[in-house]
């Protein structure tokens, strides 16, 4: 894929209807200005196909960032949703939603992943894009998260990943560190991900597969971002440095164009992400 050569170029290559045609009504500018990781709504777009959600269903946005996702799974599928980040005021997730028409279905909150505020069987599907490797590698995250769920209650994940994990590799590959640094330790493969799932029995017809096409989307998107200049994310990041809490979560140097370095430099050997699903039994 060549390097775009001008703004519009990078954002057309945003639109892909014959891959994604739900996504690809979107404004990728409006989308782009949301920005806190690779190309959301593909991810969700893709992951959805394992998931079965349906009108009326209660999803829990984990992770929601700036309400894109939610946008998306409340204007497409028909879903009732609760947007949660920690990190992003939930009045400026709000003003997103009221713009799209979607603020009669979704509602922003505050939360931290590991003290949800909701009862036990909340909600018939949890969906996390883009944010599970900062909490979710944890064996003792997918029992807080499957309480939340009704019996048969859905969960579905994107996140980054590897092709080869970390321990095979005995490091993390140089231009992945050069970017990330340690926290490449939690872009697990698919099957890594299916065990530490599968073998808890918290969860039955797991599914993990990798991302067909992810690091092109990826490098789509990152050239976007570096197109469109500071916006998104990276205007997240200079706030969310000013606290020493923020600053474990947002690694120094992972601007627009460190990952764009990272992903050219890798040139999809590597780099991908991991769609999980599965479902609470019974």
């Amino acid at each position: 894929m060549s390097h775009p050569e001008t703004t519009d170029d990078a954002l057309a290559a945003l639109v892909r209807p014959d891959r994604y045609p739900l996504s690809s009504a979107y404004d990728p500018r409006w989308l782009v200005g949301l920005d806190m990781g690779p190309n959301p709504l593909w991810l969700l777009e893709d992951l959805c196909h394992d998931l079965d959600l349906r009108p009326g269903m209660r999803v829990l946005d984990l992770g929601a960032g700036r309400g894109a996702t939610s946008v998306f799974l409340a204007r497409e599928l028909g879903v009732e949703v609760v947007a949660a980040d920690l990190w992003v005021d939930p009045a400026d997730v709000t003003a997103v939603l009221d713009a799209a028409g979607v603020a009669d279905r979704v509602r922003a909150v505050r939360a931290e992943a590991h003290s949800l505020p909701f009862e036990p069987a909340s909600f018939d599907a949890v969906v996390c894009i883009d944010a599970f490797e900062y909490f979710g590698t944890s064996e003792h995250y997918l029992p807080h998260l499957t309480r939340l769920l009704v019996p048969g209650g859905r969960l579905g994940v994107a996140t980054p990943a590897l092709r080869r994990e970390v321990r095979d590799l005995g490091a993390v590959p140089p231009h992945v560190a050069a970017c990330v640094g340690w926290e490449a330790l939690a872009w697990h493969t698919p099957e890594w991900w299916r065990f530490h799932w599968e073998v808890t029995g918290l969860v039955t017809d797991v599914v993990a597969r990798l991302k067909h096409g992810g690091w092109d989307d990826w490098l789509r998107w990152q050239r976007a971002v570096a197109a469109l200049g500071p916006v998104g994310a990276d205007a997240d990041r200079e706030a969310a440095h000013a606290s020493e809490a923020a600053a474990a979560v947002v690694p120094d140097g992972a601007g627009a164009d460190a990952v764009l370095t990272m992903l050219e430099a890798d040139g999809g050997e590597l780099l991908s992400f991991t769609l999980l699903s599965a479902r609470t039994p019974v």
